[in-house]
């Protein structure tokens, strides 16, 4: 009998979309604006329209996403990651036509951490030369390596010293330019209204409005809000486990009128999550597809970090909770709990997901957040 549901977020109850929008805007400006690299500073506004933010979505990441694909292939779920994992290995690929005229430079940089200010340092040389990005070489150079999740942050370094002749450990772990890609995207998400209060920091780049005010649910608002009102009056507990930070969980829920079905303790976002991870001796990821997102979840926001990370698993009774989700991160997160897994296809992927969670052996697979219902009347 399923006593608890922990729901992820994005491609579960909201559209991720904009995310992936705010995403490939992001790597666009850290290349292209004089905040940073500076290669086409011309070319950097922050009023594009619905074509012009399509058509740099499909430059950075594909006509059909497939960057974004290959990521979530290989387990990687924060769009956080994704944009550093993307932006990194441009970096790379920008340095590596260089290097015979820069080498010292180069391995300077690459010893010391990679803040904003190295960024315009980099722009400034990289501007001396004629150098072009590849978007299309991500796949290339991923495609043929077996690393997944966290790891594919190491592989980075592999690919420095395959194209740079440099031994670094530069790009592994949550460092300064995962900051400075984390601080770009959410000056996109939330715009300049919110930024302060999201991220403790100031806009480096005013002029942005935001994607917040424009979430689109996977299902209308509410026929999720009953199936939220039907799990309560079964007396199954609710929670939730996102990578959203916790002004982009919680100001949309309340817009939405679903706040009132939840127990704020049980809403765990990426907040949380970077919390406990600066609480650790040794920096290293806790989002998904590490468990630390569910059991948070399930615990509650209360519970410390130590208790956490110390829970046995599989967990006792996992038969009993659900895990709701739309990607591999989240399927391999409840496999470690030992909680049933409900996919839900409409994540990045769509219904094409259908055949990797097979693969997986998800326990459910749904075309929509509210077949969950039917899970909970068979049990």
């Amino acid at each position: 009998m399923i006593k608890t549901i922990l729901f992820d977020v994005d491609g579960v109850l909201l559209s991720e979309e904009h995310y992936f929008d705010a995403s490939a805007l992001t790597v666009w400006e850290l290349l292209i604006s004089n905040k940073y690299l500076a290669m086409a500073p011309e070319k950097f506004r922050t009023d594009f329209n619905e074509a012009e933010i399509k058509a740099i979505r499909e430059t950075v990441f594909g006509k059909n996403d497939e960057v974004l694909k290959l990521m979530k292939s290989r387990g990687l779920n924060a769009n956080w990651d994704m944009i550093y994992l993307s932006f990194g290995h441009q970096l790379i690929h920008l340095l590596s036509q260089i290097k015979d005229s820069e080498n010292e430079k180069i391995s300077n940089w690459l010893k010391e951490p990679i803040t904003r200010e190295v960024l315009v340092e980099m722009g400034r040389v990289l501007d001396n030369y004629s150098v072009k990005t590849d978007f299309q070489l991500f796949v290339i150079d991923f495609e043929h390596s077996t690393e997944t999740k966290q790891e594919l942050f190491d592989y980075l370094n592999q690919l420095v010293e395959e194209k740079l002749g440099v031994k670094t450990t530069i790009f592994s772990g949550i460092g300064a330019l995962w900051s400075v890609c984390e601080h770009t995207s959410q000056e996109w998400y939330v715009g300049d209204e919110n930024v302060l209060k999201s991220t403790g920091r100031p806009s480096v780049q005013l002029g942005k409005k935001g994607f917040l005010a424009n979430e689109t649910t996977l299902a209308a608002k509410e026929d999720i809000d009953l199936l939220f009102t039907f799990l309560n009056e079964a007396g199954v507990k609710i929670g939730i486990g996102t990578g959203r930070p916790e002004l982009e969980t919680n100001l949309p829920f309340h817009h939405l009128d679903w706040l009132k079905h939840f127990n704020i303790n049980h809403i765990v976002t990426a907040d949380d999550v970077l919390r406990a991870e600066k609480q650790l001796d040794e920096r290293r990821s806790l989002s998904k597809p590490d468990p630390f997102t569910y059991i948070l979840g399930l615990k509650g926001r209360e519970t410390s970090v130590e208790t956490c990370l110390r829970t046995p698993l599989p967990i006792e009774n996992g038969v009993e909770v659900l895990v709701v989700g739309d990607s591999l991160a989240d399927l391999l997160a409840a496999r470690q709990m030992g909680c049933q897994f409900a996919a839900v296809l409409t994540g990045l992927s769509g219904k094409a997901a259908r055949s990797d969670f097979e693969k997986h052996e998800a326990d459910y697979i749904l075309d929509s957040v509210l077949d969950v219902r039917g899970i909970v009347e068979r049990n």
